[in-house]
């Protein structure tokens, strides 16, 4: 754990580069096949990407461009990054035939202070063509295919919406390891019909899947948002966790997650503006992270302290 009761997703980086690594979010212009009609409409109920989307991120603008302007925002806020990966992050961004997709991740890796990309996609949005080419890409780069996994539960899945169940998360996880392709996975905390016992079950399965690197967040309430209009009908079926209690949960959690599992993210944080009065507040990542490290001290514990290997 490189000196933290968690393995950080930053001392990872450093260890693999040398320097601080900072991703640059791009926009390329996707969409996803639950909002185009081809699996559903509307897409899934809690999403809203303009809340995680920086200003220069637009996709009327070329690779290069995002890119740049990224960079130079990063720069402001993180003087000491040196290096850059390109991250793929608006909806589903394998969901193009391959000859698109090389285009814009050729433009992407051509940049010459990107040392590699983070590509964020759905399971179903990824086939054995598509794993192969990024397998190429891997030879020289660094790649990762992070997927929007969201729930364990397929009844959940259901209920947001997803489009697809769990068993097709395991299989495009799967296929993705089984080529030496980095490979991460978003889960979010919190849904209706989620109890902290089935939080605490998940990991589990989690620590059965072949991943890099995991990504959490606790659930957020946007404005304009289907789930936002199924709240104003039934609030009784929400339930929010403060700020401690979230952390408490999330340690517990992490007592049990596998200890190579690298923690990209345990929280997220979007601007209040979007939120419907269920937000942290203006709480940075930094801080977030400070927070996590002061309660698992008070708690003396850490990740994989409940972890059985005979569980993987």
């Amino acid at each position: 754990m490189q000196g933290r009761r968690f393995r950080s997703y930053s001392e990872y980086f450093r260890s693999l580069f040398g320097t601080r690594v900072q991703k640059v979010t791009i926009d390329a212009g996707f969409t996803c096949p639950n909002r185009d009609g081809t699996v559903a409409t509307g897409g899934c109920t809690f999403c809203l990407n303009d809340a995680f989307s920086p200003s220069y991120c637009r996709p009327e603008k070329s690779i290069t461009e995002q890119i740049n302007e990224g960079i130079g925002f990063h720069a402001r806020r993180y003087a000491k990054s040196q290096k850059f990966l390109a991250y793929f992050q608006s909806f589903s961004n394998t969901y193009k035939p391959l000859c698109e997709l090389e285009k814009i991740y050729s433009e992407a890796l051509q940049h010459p202070e990107v040392v590699g990309m983070v590509i964020g996609t759905r399971p179903d949005c990824v086939d054995q063509e598509k794993l192969d080419y990024f397998k190429e890409l891997s030879a020289n780069h660094y790649v990762v295919i992070e997927y929007g996994i969201e729930s364990v539960y397929d009844d959940i899945l259901r209920d947001i919406n997803r489009g697809h169940d769990f068993a097709t998360a395991r299989r495009a996880v799967e296929m993705t390891a089984e080529r030496g392709i980095h490979c991460g996975a978003h889960f979010i905390i919190g849904f209706p019909g989620e109890s902290p016992r089935m939080v605490l079950d998940s990991a589990d399965v989690i620590n059965s899947l072949p991943l890099d690197t995991v990504k959490f967040h606790q659930l957020q309430l946007f404005k304009g948002t289907e789930m936002a209009r199924e709240y104003a009908q039934n609030p009784d079926k929400y339930h929010f966790y403060s700020l401690p209690n979230y952390i408490d949960l999330f340690i517990d959690l992490l007592e049990r997650l596998r200890p190579d599992l690298i923690i990209e993210r345990f929280a997220g944080e979007a601007p209040p503006e979007f939120h419907i009065n269920h937000s942290w507040g203006k709480v940075r990542n930094e801080t977030l992270i400070q927070l996590l490290e002061k309660r698992l001290e008070e708690r003396d514990t850490y990740q994989g302290k409940f972890f059985d290997e005979k569980q993987k």
